[in-house]
């Protein structure tokens, strides 16, 4: 199988976690028989040294690739923007913060290397394997998400908002060019629309640790659950195929 790898990290004002995030990520990327390996960091809008900072690390190293967005406009948008632009013959992409370790890479390969086309991380699997919790009420409102998520669009995963998901290059570009949605909801779209153009997913309980300072707010959470309301408008209306 071609060991061929993108790894894209959407990043908004992620100047002091990113240092030690690359660094984790290319030391881990250097210890593995890659035949190809890339980094494509995707700056969103950033308004603190994010951008110059993935810019210095580009200019050091081959193997870092900066791609900058017109403005912030999400994560959504910064995931599908580094996906279609990759270079690898598998593509993960990964949160900045690494709450799921990149450590944990091997679990999604066995899963694609056994047949998958799309391998993604899990935290409701096995709860046992997270380090460190979300603050109560933000737990169980990932619950409650979930079980509108399988009532409006049918889909029988446990954990969609796990930002640790690896995609076969050909089914990236399927997928991801037809995406809609730039924001939070983007997770559950993309898998949406892998499910129905047939593809074989495989949901993996991997280890992770809640970090600080996360992007996703009381607002932005409400919406995601409209826009699962706009996946299901969509996908009756044929727009992902």
């Amino acid at each position: 199988m071609n060991r061929s790898l993108s790894i894209v990290i959407p990043a908004y004002n992620e100047a002091a976690r990113l240092p030690d995030t690359l660094r984790k990520v290319e030391a881990y990327l250097q210890s593995g028989a890659w035949d190809f390996h890339e980094i494509l960091i995707v700056d969103d809008g950033s308004t603190d040294a994010t951008a110059r900072i993935a810019s210095e690390a580009a200019a050091a190293n081959p193997h870092v690739r900066l791609l900058r967005n017109p403005g912030n406009h999400g994560k959504g948008y910064a995931v599908r923007q580094g996906m279609l632009q990759a270079r690898g013959a598998w593509r993960l992409f990964s949160d900045a913060d690494l709450s799921a370790p990149i450590e944990e890479l091997p679990k999604l390969w066995d899963a694609v290397s056994a047949g998958a086309d799309v391998a993604i991380g899990s935290r409701a699997i096995d709860r046992s394997l997270i380090g460190r919790h979300q603050p109560g009420l933000r737990e169980q409102a990932g619950k409650f998400f979930n079980l509108v998520m399988r009532l409006a669009v049918g889909l029988d995963i446990a954990d969609t908002q796990c930002g640790f998901k690896l995609f076969r290059a050909d089914v990236a570009r399927e997928v991801f060019s037809r995406q809609r949605l730039e924001r939070f909801g983007f997770d559950v779209e993309v898998l949406y629309i892998a499910k129905l153009l047939g593809y074989r997913i495989a949901e993996i309980p991997v280890r992770w640790y809640h970090a600080e300072g996360s992007k996703v707010s009381m607002f932005s959470g409400l919406h995601a659950f409209l826009e699962l309301a706009q996946i299901r408008l969509n996908g009756l209306r044929g727009l992902y195929k």
